[in-house]
């Protein structure tokens, strides 16, 4: 249990290092790079342990799934990007994909 912890940590920190690459703008900001920087270091060091136990293939696509429904969502509820039925609908059939992923490996 402690692998998949460590997996839904490193997820987490994908949305925190994609949000800091916006506010970084090209890594020409000092505080935004410096926290992309340490959140991408921490997030791919987490993955890396969590792989140590579960499978390489879902393990990370629980990772990248995590991340791209995490920063849309993100995006969505704290940025004001544009929220679409359509694009919804592919949010969800992803976190089935990724629940899906997790279910196969057991």
């Amino acid at each position: 249990m402690l692998h998949w912890g460590l997996l839904i940590f490193a997820g987490l920190l994908e949305v925190a290092w994609a949000l800091s690459l916006k506010y970084a703008e090209g890594f020409t900001r000092f505080w935004p790079s410096l926290a992309s920087i340490a959140t991408i270091a921490l997030s791919m060091f987490s993955l890396s342990h969590a792989m140590k136990a579960l499978p390489v293939g879902i393990a990370y696509g629980v990772f990248v799934g995590m991340g791209a429904i995490g920063t849309a969502l993100v995006g969505i509820f704290a940025l004001g990007e544009p929220a679409s039925p359509l694009k919804m609908t592919f949010l969800a059939m992803l976190l089935v994909a990724i629940v899906g992923l997790k279910v196969a490996g057991e």
